[in-house]
């Protein structure tokens, strides 16, 4: 066995552009503004499938039904694999925007997600929208919303390339313009926008549709001013739902820990493991009982993410 790469899924969006392709050297569709990269996921409606090796044409979840000791290891039985991991390419901004808590999820027909952006590239003067610059009411967010000017009450952070930030659901956020992220989340693909901006779909031109009712009901509304990720040696988040790391190879090796699997998202430089190669945006994974675990810098100034579950 060997390290799986998966074919990427890519998905266009009316805030996308070509970055993946510039940055990252994908193959994208020709003249498609295209805002997302699934690279990892297990959904009825869509699927990573393995690409080359022994395994090469099984989909993510055949891996998960069928060979869940062997590829996963030590990881909780759920449906289908637990995380989805994304890179983004906002060329213009997004909507305001909000998951559902657990607590609310169910009764809102939507699945619980929260999330973790890593800012591979940013432009100048790049920004994140997260949380409330102080705390605001539900009937003043509704007026707000009336009157147009919500986005004044939304905290903004300046960002950069190597910040990295944690989206708890219920956490309001948008991502500013000009920005390359790096996004792993629960296994979730529900939405509640609440506020879009006022711009119309040039391909329909109609507004795009809001969930306001539902957003609402999901909004923590004293969530104030949060931060960006503060690491703690090479620790960037241990949540119940992910934990992830920022390794720097330099010249020395890490390895995955045995008997659980690891994604890595190669971001700078040239990262090897087994006989394969991976270079910045590629994102492989180590299966549980991969005997050659070892993570060895093949460039200089050689970074990335290592991306598992934490043990309960």
């Amino acid at each position: 066995m060997s390290p799986l790469a998966f074919e990427p899924i890519f998905i266009e969006r009316m805030w996308g552009g070509r970055r993946l392709e510039s940055e990252f050297h994908k193959q994208l569709p020709r003249e498609k503004r295209i805002g997302e990269s699934w690279e990892i996921v297990d959904r009825s409606e869509t699927q990573s499938v393995v690409v080359g090796g022994p395994l090469g044409g099984r989909t993510l979840h055949e891996l998960w039904t069928q060979r869940r000791d062997e590829i996963f290891g030590d990881v909780p039985d759920t449906p289908r694999f637990p995380l989805l991991i994304k890179i983004l390419d906002a060329r213009e901004k997004l909507s305001l925007q909000v998951h559902p808590p657990d607590s609310v999820a169910n009764k809102l027909g939507g699945e619980p997600k929260s999330e973790f952006w890593y800012v591979a590239a940013a432009d100048p003067r790049a920004e994140l929208f997260v949380g409330f610059r102080k705390a605001i009411t539900r009937d003043s967010f509704e007026e707000r919303l009336r009157e147009g000017t919500v986005i004044d009450h939304v905290h903004r952070i300046a960002v950069q390339a190597g910040d990295a930030v944690f989206l708890p659901a219920g956490r309001v956020h948008a991502i500013g313009a000009g920005n390359l992220l790096i996004e792993i989340q629960q296994n979730s693909d529900t939405t509640y926008r609440a506020f879009d901006w006022n711009r119309t779909d040039s391909a329909t031109g109609m507004k795009r549709v809001l969930h306001v009712e539902l957003a609402i009901q999901c909004i923590n509304f004293e969530d104030v001013q949060p931060q960006l990720i503060q690491s703690q040696g090479d620790l960037l988040i241990s949540d119940r739902s992910f934990e992830i790391r920022k390794w720097h190879l330099d010249k020395r090796r890490e390895a995955a820990p045995l008997g659980r699997f690891t994604i890595v998202c190669c971001l700078t430089g040239n990262v090897g493991c087994g006989e394969a190669s991976f270079t910045p945006g590629e994102i492989f994974f180590i299966p549980a009982h991969l005997e050659d675990r070892q993570l060895k810098p093949l460039a200089p100034d050689t970074s990335l993410l290592r991306v598992t579950i934490p043990k309960l």
